[in-house]
């Protein structure tokens, strides 16, 4: 095997598989550097996403919503199930099987698309040069023309409640639950809280999520952010906002949690308690000191708008640079750096990078919210449409939620879009779509929307933008 190469990518997630992938498929001698090891002791690709992040709790997400909807829902539609139970064993083991048939997918595309996949642990070292230490002590260094760091990030711990094994758990832990606890704590009120939350609620657990900030999904439109918390504490999370933890003790298989809020300091107690307070980037061990590229306090590579660190030829993408810790932001920022080094001229819009929270009902948005155009000063309108007035939403029993847009007061330029309803990280895509070509409030409410769907709520609220929506009652006044 040479060890020269025109790319080598340290890490294999979603940014860095993609970025090795369209390198090679662009003619690129490539090589992807890959430490993660698999619970069975095998070296395995996909990074945290695939492993222990988007997909396996996707899957649990799935399983457990399955269940919660055959135990209480079914009656809704003339469906009788009698004794409905949940293995969670087998929900465990079948996510599993999910990750397996994965990763091993991204190995079959490095095949196919002639990627050098390399195990080891990566360090980024001065000339370009990539020293790779494998698991049983070995080096070797790859010379590179091109180094993409895609090295990812990691959970971040807290003093007060430190990891043990089996009781405090992080959210990697928490994937492992093999037995349903009765008394579950979440300290965190995130987007990875409320869903791990939300699992272990749907199958029986009581659950208490401890947010340490006032206010309920700060980066959420607040008016949306205000219905999510609503249906949250309706599904029986008890969300505790403003409650700081401020040290945990282990008493055999619980653990005690003491906290303080507006009233004082409380204690309560819990089977399992999961710390899920943000993720940190995982540069550590990554840059060697004579390599060039430089950290800011918190971490994070400094990188320009396309990805390009102070060393020419390095790039660094994904969680260990700006912007928001997103699957699919670092699987963009690959292919962009990747064009970048083969000639090409591309560019990425970070005002349209859709996020979404995999609750049910799920919450997705994409641009500014009204809070962030109100500090700006930026003249805007919106136009608001609940689900309970779409056909489709009745039919399938779930009428939560809302579609929000928001548009400049001038130009009508779509600003935002903000969907909390059942598969709204499907239907943000209209959205990220309009506000990459720019579109108006008005292009959407011209479009043809196929009935019945829930994505008429998105048309409907493109049409409440100007008064026009055709199913709401108090409409503004048309103009």
């Amino acid at each position: 095997m040479s060890d020269k190469y025109d790319v080598v990518v340290i890490g294999s997630g979603p940014g860095g598989y993609v970025a090795a992938i369209r390198a090679a498929q662009l003619g690129l001698k490539t090589a992807c550097v890959e430490k993660w090891i698999s619970k069975e002791g095998k070296p395995v690709l996909g990074g945290t996403c695939l492993n222990v992040g988007c997909i396996p709790s996707k899957a649990l997400l799935e399983a457990s919503h399955k269940y919660h909807e055959a135990k209480h829902d079914f009656a809704d539609f003339g469906i009788e199930t009698k004794d409905v139970k949940m293995d969670v064993k087998k929900m465990v083991a079948r996510k599993d099987k999910i990750v397996t048939q994965l990763t091993g997918g991204i190995a079959g595309l490095f095949m196919a698309n002639g990627v050098t996949s390399v195990e080891g642990t990566g360090k980024l070292l001065s000339g370009k040069r990539v020293e790779v230490t494998s698991h049983d002590g070995k080096t070797q260094v790859l010379e590179a023309e091109n180094v993409i760091i895609a090295s990812g990030s990691v959970p971040v711990n807290i003093p007060s409640a430190p990891l043990t094994e089996g009781v405090i758990l992080d959210s990697t832990g928490a994937l492992e639950i093999t037995e349903t606890p009765k008394r579950l704590g979440v300290i965190g009120g995130g987007v990875i809280g409320l869903e791990l939350g939300s699992v272990w609620k749907r199958l029986g657990s009581e659950v208490t999520v401890f947010e340490a900030m006032d206010s309920f999904l700060a980066a959420v439109d607040q008016q949306v952010a205000k219905d999510v918390k609503k249906s949250m504490t309706k599904q029986g999370l008890n969300i505790e906002l403003g409650a700081r933890v401020t040290s945990t003790e282990v008493k055999g298989k619980e653990v005690e949690v003491t906290f303080t809020d507006a009233k004082g300091e409380h204690k309560k107690t819990f089977d399992k308690l999961v710390v899920c307070v943000g993720r940190k980037p995982y540069t550590d061990g990554v840059l060697a000191d004579d390599s060039g590229v430089s950290l800011d306090e918190r971490g994070f590579i400094f990188v320009d708008d396309q990805c390009r660190t102070e060393v020419p030829g390095v790039y660094a993408i994904g969680d260990v640079v700006r912007g928001p810790m997103l699957a699919h932001k670092s699987s963009e920022e690959g292919v962009m750096v990747a064009d970048i080094i083969a000639g090409h001229k591309p560019e990425m819009n970070y005002d349209a990078i859709p996020n979404v929270i995999y609750t049910f009902p799920e919450v997705a948005w994409v641009g500014k919210t009204e809070e962030e155009l109100k500090a700006a000063g930026t003249p805007y309108k919106s136009g608001v449409f609940p689900f309970s007035a779409i056909g489709r939403a009745l039919a399938n029993n779930c009428s939560e939620g809302m579609v929000k847009i928001l548009a400049h007061e001038e130009t009508d330029r779509v600003l935002g879009m903000h969907i909390f309803g059942q598969n709204a990280g499907e239907m943000i895509h209209n959205g990220v779509i309009a506000m990459e070509f720019a579109s108006s409030a008005e292009d959407l409410a011209l479009t043809c929307f196929a009935h019945p769907t829930l994505s008429e709520a998105v048309h409907e609220a493109a049409l409440a933008v100007d008064g026009h929506a055709i199913h709401m009652p108090n409409k503004k006044k048309r103009k």
